[in-house]
């Protein structure tokens, strides 16, 4: 991906900053990405006369794409500016590091909180769908802008919770910029990204990429959320959760999918729609699926 070279300017950070906030990337890693693309790691960075609590990812020098991924992730979140879009803080590219500078949600990711349902009561997990939803809605259509993003690689490691409990999407590396007016067009990728677990089926078998991809991992997410346990177990039986629930919401068993402890906070209304919307958006006929802003107005009724 080829910038101007001083078109990102401001938000240089200087390798030495970074080393010194995240303790010269000793001992505060916070994850390494499932990608393997990136290492996480976190850390107090003095910038601007601010001492901000960041999440510092360096990218792997192995890899050959990483150039691009780097840019592209730097050229999305300089541009998106949603409250649940992640925050950037800056970016390091020096001594053959590269680095992407965000502010630290303080919870880390949704990931983490799946399989939880006391932390992750079920009204969170309704806010937190919502807040996802808008945070679609916003890079797929909402702005009156001459471009509109394809995220590619919707699933619950790429969404950051902070201490209100609300979601801010990231993970940029792998979307794609396209035409306002081009929309609602599917195009044509030299391979799939976001397989594990969330992948569109006509997007890993076409290589052609639309909106409605990343719908379809919207509703992995959602059925995530509605079961509480994640897209892939390798030690179940029924290893892939979409298959599973998409059988069990036909035949009106999904409360025996779902952990007991959050099904009981559950009443009918939320229930329904929830899992209604989450069906939907599996739907094998990609037209079929929901755009975002009917997801939107869905969720006003939950």
């Amino acid at each position: 991906m080829s910038l101007p070279s001083n078109q990102f300017a401001h938000l240089r950070v200087p390798l030495e900053n970074v080393l010194s906030a995240t303790n010269n990337f000793d001992e505060n890693i916070l994850s390494a990405t499932n990608s393997g693309f990136a290492n996480v790691y976190q850390g107090q960075l003095l910038w601007s006369g601010e001492l901000i609590e960041i999440s510092a990812r360096r990218f792997n020098k192995e890899r050959n794409d990483r150039e691009q991924l780097f840019w592209m992730e730097i050229s999305m979140l300089s541009t998106l500016k949603h409250k649940n879009v992640a925050s950037l803080v800056g970016f390091c590219d020096e001594n053959d590091e590269k680095i992407i500078i965000n502010r630290n949600e303080t919870r880390g990711t949704l990931f983490q909180y799946i399989s939880d349902p006391m932390l992750l009561t079920w009204v969170r997990r309704l806010e937190i769908s919502v807040g996802i939803a808008h945070a679609l809605s916003y890079i797929h259509y909402d702005e009156p802008r001459d471009f509109s993003v394809i995220h590619r690689t919707i699933e619950c490691s790429r969404v950051l919770l902070n201490d209100k409990w609300e979601p801010k999407l990231y993970g940029f590396e792998h979307s794609m910029k396209i035409k306002a007016s081009q929309r609602h067009h599917s195009f044509h990728t030299n391979r799939a990204q976001g397989v594990n677990g969330y992948g569109d089926p006509t997007y890993l078998e076409t290589k052609r990429v639309s909106h409605k991809s990343d719908m379809y991992s919207f509703g992995i997410v959602l059925f995530e959320l509605l079961c509480g346990r994640e897209s892939i177990i390798d030690s179940d039986a029924n290893k892939y959760l979409a298959p599973l629930a998409i059988t069990h919401y036909r035949e009106k068993r999904l409360d025996e999918i779902i952990d007991w402890n959050l099904w009981k906070q559950m009443d009918s209304q939320s229930f329904n729609i929830f899992a209604e919307t989450a069906y939907d958006c599996l739907n094998e006929e990609r037209s079929q699926r929901p755009n975002i802003d009917e997801i939107v107005t869905r969720s006003r009724k939950v």
